[in-house]
């Protein structure tokens, strides 16, 4: 056997390993699991699956048409000299425990995760308190300060709502701590399977395909609607769905936005559906090149236009840099936006409680870091 024989022996060899290792690698449970027998033939019976995936409402790219990955490597080499705070953030340590609940309270943890309490119910949405946003605890690390809430410092949770199985939105470490204390989840179809993996019984999971109902309580309803974006957890996309919220809670009406890029389904929802009394919108993690599915500030504020919302609370922004664009400046820029539309926007620190109709956090306390 010549030399260049055997060089080919290792090399197929050596792929052959990294592809056993990489098999196994993403048999780990924080990848998950694909939903399977009846969870699936539910999903393929979903008018929303085609073609062996979930599809957006409009023709979506989650990479632009042309987008160069040699300038995306640039873009990262050349990112905002402050894609990540020069200060630990200003947090505010609030008693979970004893949050006023006459009205909605809402509690921000960061990115898009918070806390909603009222009358005696506690729902939480899509949290990631592990410190990372990602299945390697070396990327995807939370700023300096705003891990300032873990697991351990929530109440009893009534209702956890998971909008989509990424990593930044549903946290294996976060859920397998929490699940003891959860009474129900909520979330979108097929991300069943994952929390199935990870020890949750079926009977404490409801799945939601876009535009169906549940009805939790007299007073609780809980509505999927659509968003422009994408699911995965490992190399495959598109075999979870990912979803918004309307929510009625004790007369109020909330949108809960999860991640999604700009299009027609604001006006949509907001014409069926609103006005809203608050809505929560991502608002960061944008970039050139995957404009469809996450809104750039000023469509922020055009999304909670269309949808009638009363008060606008931005999320996906001061916890993680998944993009390359300034720390602040997403939050810089929505207010300056919204403000030129009319729309009122709140802007607590991480912790800091909000009561639905009442008075708006206005400080813009990421300028004096």
């Amino acid at each position: 056997m010549n030399r260049l024989k055997i060089s080919m022996l290792v090399g197929l060899i050596a792929l052959l390993l990294v592809a056993i290792g990489g098999f196994f690698y993403l048999r780990q449970p924080v990848f998950g699991s694909d939903p399977a027998t009846t969870r699936l033939e539910r999903i393929q019976q979903s008018p929303n699956y085609r073609n062996g995936s979930f599809q957006n409402t409009e023709p979506t790219d989650v990479m632009r048409q042309g987008a160069s990955y040699f300038a995306m490597i640039g873009d990262y080499i050349n990112k905002s000299p402050i894609n990540t705070p020069p200060k630990p953030l200003p947090t505010v340590q609030t008693n979970l425990h004893a949050l006023p609940d006459s009205v909605p309270t809402v509690v921000w943890f960061g990115h898009s995760s918070y806390l909603i309490k009222s009358k005696g119910v506690t729902i939480l949405v899509d949290p990631v308190l592990s410190g990372s946003a990602s299945p390697v605890s070396l990327f995807g690390r939370a700023f300096a300060g705003a891990d300032a809430y873990a697991a351990s410092d929530l109440p009893d949770i009534d209702m956890l709502v998971i909008s989509h199985d990424h990593y930044d939105h549903l946290d294996h470490k976060t859920i397998t701590e929490l699940a003891p204390r959860v009474k129900k989840f909520y979330t979108a179809l097929g991300v069943g399977a994952h929390l199935e993996r990870w020890g949750i019984s079926p009977d404490r999971i409801v799945e939601f395909d876009w535009g169906q109902t549940h009805q939790v309580a007299d007073s609780i309803v809980l509505t999927a609607t659509p968003a422009r974006h994408f699911s995965g957890r490992s190399l495959a996309r598109g075999r979870t769905l990912w979803t918004s919220f309307v929510f009625d809670l004790h007369g109020y009406r909330l949108f809960l936005g999860g991640d999604s890029g700009y299009d027609g389904q604001f006006k949509q929802i907001g014409t069926t559906y609103g006005p809203f009394d608050l809505a929560i919108l991502e608002c960061g993690q944008y970039g050139r090149d995957w404009p469809s599915i996450h809104m750039f500030p000023t469509e922020v504020a055009t999304a909670a236009q269309d949808l009638r919302a009363k008060t606008l609370l931005p999320v996906h922004w001061g916890k993680f840099a998944l993009a390359y664009h300034a720390w602040n400046e997403p939050i810089q820029q929505l207010v300056v936006s919204a403000a030129e539309k009319g729309i009122p926007v709140t802007t607590p620190r991480i912790g800091e409680p909000i009561t639905v109709g009442g008075a708006l956090k206005t400080e813009h306390w990421w300028n004096k870091l």
